[in-house]
């Protein structure tokens, strides 16, 4: 219960129900003005005088975010508590198996093991295991879960223990949707309520998720951003998260998409925007007359890309659009009438004529944007469609030189040539774009248009339909629309990320032999949000993102080279040429059908029982008891080591010295190139390991869905096909040398084991932008675990630079304006760092002295908050909170 000392708590009546809840115009003092505070930093202030404690969080906290200063820089610490936590299954399982080890390490410790359950409620969908390994068939859906079931049973077991042994836990089971889709259509509340002792208590619905796309709830005017799976843990055993007020951008809107773009090509426009503004770090909040033009489903389309831009949030505040999606979704006539009138008590309520104080301004008229892809390898290079195969044509050039023609035979027969830029998988994929039913019908009614004009994919494309949610199956088979999606290939194959994350499953085999043989530039087009090298598939070395409609031309066109708007898509029954244009949906189109196939009842019958699962999920065998039954042959999920020999107080920190460089690495260096993940490779580390535990190359499964086994993990880290170690030049993936032996090239894992023989502790070096793409707890748990205690980078993405310290590694920065390269590293030094140790004296020291051979200079400590501090202190977050309850 909060000390409110502001008396802020007064009562709301909604219909025949009342609710407690804490005034926002209650906030008064010196400089105080919470009327002109953007919509997101409201609801912060609102967390704040909730639970406000005293000690944590105190009067002076909440006054500092009433008098925020939107020019200043980022200075005040506060302690935010969000409503909720949400994951998804690769990130999600681990956090299950630090819990359930949490339990044993409360029991070592002398502690009440049933104190470890999750305090804020937290969801997980599992959304991330299915693999499209069979497409363009009736049976593909079927068949890839039965598959799917077969390669994660043990898994799946230890989720449906973790449902029945925590309280506060539930589980969407596999084939219903994907996390961000299934929380913005079900889970999110957009204003919450808790019973208490005096009643029930009304507060914003806010959330962190174990995956960077959670921002896609802020579509819905709830504030939420992905996390390390370190730090979800702890908001779920109720430790609130360190962060600094930040600032926020003022993003203007104004006038209505014009005919011809989507969705998927605002967003694209808009991640350009902010990338060259620079957000990282930075809220995002949308405003202004366009505001309200905006629909629901492309605000989520927008809130979901705000990782690819780089903010923290990009956040739409709470209106008439809000609620009419919580009606058309299925939400109670309450839970609807307490929003609205939750939001204008406390003006929270979007007033397009009201332009509250930002820290800076960005406008678009939306009118502007025009169809468009992004590629090759980042979502931010934009491109517009109508110079895309110009622009790939030019592209290609550093990929791959001169034509290099490959002739194939399928199975069947068919015979064709295919060279660089042939579209090898065409995929509708990702939480990004199937939740919106204007690029997902305007996809199909592109499909029938060319099925009746008498076209089809090319034989070398692979394409694959994988919906966020049941609910898009359910109007594609209201509207009639999916014989057409069949007809072209794009059956369904499953409810899942599938290729957005590297799920894709293999190329044709026919296909994939001729790209290997030719070595080709062939490249992914797919409706999804990440598009980084190696991610997609590993043969493919160029991937575009673009909107699904956009992904079904390209399976006609069957090639990059090809221009959209003046090349044909192929000929008709009569021998005509066929173009985009001729088979482009109109929006008038495309809204008849969703007016006439998408309603509430839509949404009520696929969500009425979504924790339930089918049969497959409800006949696994749920084990029992408060602790975990550990099976020590099991190559899914075994205790985590970070609780060994954990005393009950902490070792102080200390300077290191005799380091030496495990990776050193070049800019723009992502968690997908960090964090394990894609396909297993027998004769990969973790390939050779699972061997030697009798599994067999054709059982390996993913790295992603091997997240609960940190043997598995370790040795996939850094491990990613196109990272490229500075250190072992000429190499490419998981390699480096080994300076404890010979300084020759190995694996760094197995030059992580001998360093480690040898207890020298190890050093990345790295460029701009570490640790930018998805919030993988496993690229700072991997790091951690390959014996990493201190990073160096020029600048870091938010939220890894944050898992870090999580996991006991200290983030330096080099100083304004050096790097490995202007201070003459090499990677072959041994480095001293020394001043660490005033942490131990309840201080975080401004800078480090870095000594490398001859080389010395100050680096800045990247812990930016006493919390953080103290989670270092504590050898990491998950040994804080374990000390904390106990």
């Amino acid at each position: 219960m909060s000390v409110d000392s502001f008396n802020a708590k007064e009562s709301l009546q909604v219909g025949d129900s009342a609710y407690d809840y804490y005034r926002l115009d209650a906030v008064t003092g010196d400089g105080v003005d919470v009327a002109s505070l953007p919509f997101s930093l409201k609801i912060l202030l609102e967390a704040l005088l909730r639970t406000e404690d005293g000690a944590d969080i105190t009067a002076d906290d909440i006054r500092a975010i009433g008098a925020w200063d939107p020019s200043s820089e980022p200075t005040q610490e506060i302690q935010f508590t969000p409503a909720r936590v949400i994951m998804q299954d690769f990130t999600g399982v681990p956090c299950v198996v630090d819990l359930a080890t949490m339990r044993e390490a409360m029991v070592d410790l002398g502690g009440d093991p049933s104190k470890i359950n999750p305090l804020a409620p937290a969801e997980m969908v599992i959304d991330h295991s299915v693999i499209a390994d069979v497409f363009g068939t009736p049976e593909a859906f079927e068949r890839n879960v039965e598959i799917e079931y077969e390669r994660n049973g043990e898994r799946y077991k230890f989720l449906r223990w973790g449902q029945g042994a925590f309280d506060n836990f539930k589980v969407v089971p596999p084939g219903t949707g994907i996390v961000h889709q299934v929380n913005i259509e079900h889970l999110a509340r957009v204003v919450f309520t808790k019973d208490t002792d005096g009643g029930q208590v009304a507060y914003p619905d806010s959330c962190v998720g174990t995956d960077s796309h959670t921002t896609m709830v802020n579509g819905l005017g709830v504030v939420g951003w992905g996390v390390g799976g370190i730090e979800a843990e702890a908001a779920m055993l109720g430790q609130p998260i360190s962060m600094l007020i930040p600032r926020v951008v003022g993003f203007k809107l104004t006038g209505e998409l014009p005919e011809g773009a989507t969705a998927t090509d605002l967003v694209l426009t808009i991640t350009e925007m902010l990338r060259e503004h620079g957000v990282v770090g930075k809220f995002v909040e949308f405003y202004g007359s366009g505001v309200g033009a905006v629909p629901l489903a492309n605000r989520a389309t927008i809130g979901n890309m705000s990782p690819e831009y780089g903010s923290t949030i990009a956040v739409f505040p709470i209106d008439d659009e809000t609620t009419k999606y919580m009606r058309l979704t299925g939400r109670s006539e309450e839970q609807i009438a307490l929003t609205e009138a939750y939001a204008k008590a406390q003006g929270l309520w979007h007033d397009a004529d009201h332009e509250p104080r930002y820290s800076e301004y960005l406008e678009l008229d939306v009118s502007t944007v025009v169809p468009s892809i992004a590629g090759p390898k980042r979502p931010q290079d934009r491109v517009e469609l109508s110079v895309a195969a110009s622009s790939f044509e030019e592209t290609v050039k550093t990929y791959a030189e001169g034509a290099n023609p490959q002739s194939v035979t399928l199975e069947d027969g068919t015979s064709f040539e295919i060279d660089h830029g042939a579209v090898t998988i065409a995929a509708i994929t990702s939480c990004t774009n199937t939740s919106n039913p204007s690029v997902m019908i305007g996809a199909a009614l592109l499909a029938k248009k060319a099925v009746e004009k008498g076209l089809s994919r090319k034989p070398w494309v692979k394409t694959t339909l994988a919906p966020g949610s049941k609910v898009v199956t359910d109007y594609y088979n209201k509207s009639g629309l999916t014989p057409y999606l069949d007809k072209l290939g794009f059956n369904l194959v499953g409810y899942g990320c599938t290729t957005c994350i590297g799920n894709s499953g293999p190329l044709i085999p026919e296909v994939s032999a001729a790209v290997n043989e030719g070595d080709l530039a062939v490249v992914s087009v797919l409706s999804g949000n990440r598009n980084f090298e190696g991610r997609i598939n590993p043969d493919i070395k160029m991937n575009y993102l673009a909107s699904p409609p956009l992904v079904i031309a390209y399976a006609l066109a069957g090639s990059m080279t090809v221009d959209l708007f003046n090349d044909p898509l192929g000929t008709d029954t009569d021998g005509n040429p066929v173009y985009m244009k001729d088979i482009w949906p109109t929006p008038a189109e495309v809204e008849d059908v969703i007016a006439s196939s998408i309603t509430a009842d839509t949404f009520g019958n696929e969500y009425a029982d979504v924790f339930a699962g089918d049969e497959r999920w409800q006949n696994l065998p749920t084990p029992e008891g408060d602790t975990f039954a550990w099976d020590e042959d099991s190559t899914y999920a075994r205790k985590a080591p970070y609780f060994d020999g954990m005393q009950l107080e902490p070792s102080p920190v200390t300077d290191f010295s005799g380091a030496r460089v495990l990776l050193k690495l070049g800019d723009s260096v992502t968690t997908d190139h960090i964090s394990p993940a894609g396909a297993i490779k027998k004769d990969s580390p973790a390939g050779k390991y699972l061997m030697e535990k009798g599994v067999e190359p054709r059982d390996f499964n993913s790295l992603g869905s091997r997240r609960g086994n940190h043997e598995v993990m370790i040795r996939g880290t850094f491990a990613n096909i196109r990272l490229r170690n500075q250190i072992a030049p000429g190499t490419e993936g998981g390699f480096t040398r080994d300076f404890s032996t010979d300084g020759e090239v190995t694996t760094v894992f197995e030059a992580s084991e001998s360093y480690q023989a040898k207890d020298i502790p190890l050093v990345v070096l790295a460029g701009k932008e570490y640790g930018s793409g998805s919030s993988r707890d496993w690229a700072a748990k991997g790091t951690a675990l390959l014996g990493v205690k201190v990073v160096i980078a020029e600048s870091y993405e938010r939220i890894h630079r944050s898992n870090l310290i999580g996991m006991g590694v200290l983030p330096l920065q080099y100083p304004a304006g050096e790097n490995a390269e202007s201070l003459g590293l090499t990677g072959e030094e041994t480095f001293e760092f020394t001043g660490i140790t005033e942490l131990n004296e309840g201080r975080t020291p401004k800078t480090v002295k870095v000594k490398a051979g001859d080389v010395e200079f100050d680096a800045v400590v990247r812990i930016d908050t006493p919390g953080e501090a103290n989670y270092y202190r504590n050898g990491g977050i998950m040994p804080y909170v374990l000390r904390s309850l106990l």
